[in-house]
């Protein structure tokens, strides 16, 4: 796996060695677990959108990839709303704790570890591919989007999420994140694997997707909750869709 475009070893080490602390929404996920209530929202609006489906179930029966997914912090819910979501990371204890979590709360979510190119090879392919908070910690950022990309089903569609690089970005999800309100551990990003949006619509043009959208998301410290903005300057999503 070390040659894969979705793997640094470092990385991979680093976030197995905080698996126990997935579920914790005090601990070292707990970023995470604060954005989670308004990505998740956000992204099952955007699928309908997309796929022209309303009620009160518009995810049932869709196949959806979550790329990186940990402990299955994002997987556990999509499934829940009635997708078939299957998980993938390479890091071994999250993937266990995903299981056993899910095996807990009855989740019908499915996990295996592995990375993208696992499933390239295989042939797999999703309605949905979903890779959150992934782009910034893997080595070859546009040919991760092309293996991606290519693990989408024609008409389906591809949501990303990572962090711009702008002095911004350096200021608030560096030296203020990691270094003075201590929300994640020091080091747990590097400013040079931020990626802008116009080199991730880049890549995903090169993928051959189409209809291209970013999303900002910014945390308000008055209300302490995140919310969606035209402001992409450090936080963002892109979708894209595949003819």
């Amino acid at each position: 796996m070390a040659a894969a475009a979705s793997i640094i070893e470092d990385e991979v080490r680093r976030f197995d060695a905080m698996a126990e602390e997935w579920w914790n929404p005090a601990g070292p996920m707990a970023a995470l677990h604060r954005m989670n209530p308004v990505r998740l929202q956000w992204l099952r609006d955007s699928i309908a959108r997309h796929f022209r489906r309303s009620g009160a179930a518009p995810l049932e029966g869709l196949e959806i990839l979550d790329v990186g997914c940990g402990a299955g912090l994002l997987s556990d819910p999509l499934s829940r709303l009635g997708a078939h979501v299957t998980g993938v990371d390479p890091a071994p204890t999250s993937i266990a704790i995903a299981r056993a979590h899910a095996e807990e709360t009855g989740a019908p979510a499915s996990f295996r570890e592995g990375v993208i190119e696992d499933l390239v090879k295989e042939g797999a392919q999703f309605d949905v591919v979903v890779a959150m908070e992934i782009v910034e910690h893997i080595n070859d950022f546009p040919a991760f989007v092309a293996a991606a990309a290519s693990l989408v089903r024609p008409g389906g569609f591809l949501v990303l999420s990572t962090l711009n690089r702008t002095l911004k970005s350096f200021a608030l999800a560096i030296v203020a994140a990691e270094h003075v309100l201590r929300w994640v551990a020091p080091g747990t990003h590097r400013w040079e694997q931020f990626v802008t949006p116009k080199e991730l619509e880049s890549a995903l043009k090169a993928a051959g997707m189409t209809d291209i959208k970013p999303q900002g998301l910014v945390f308000s410290p008055l209300r302490g909750e995140w919310t969606l903005s035209r402001d992409c300057d450090v936080n963002y999503f892109v979708t894209a869709g595949k003819a």
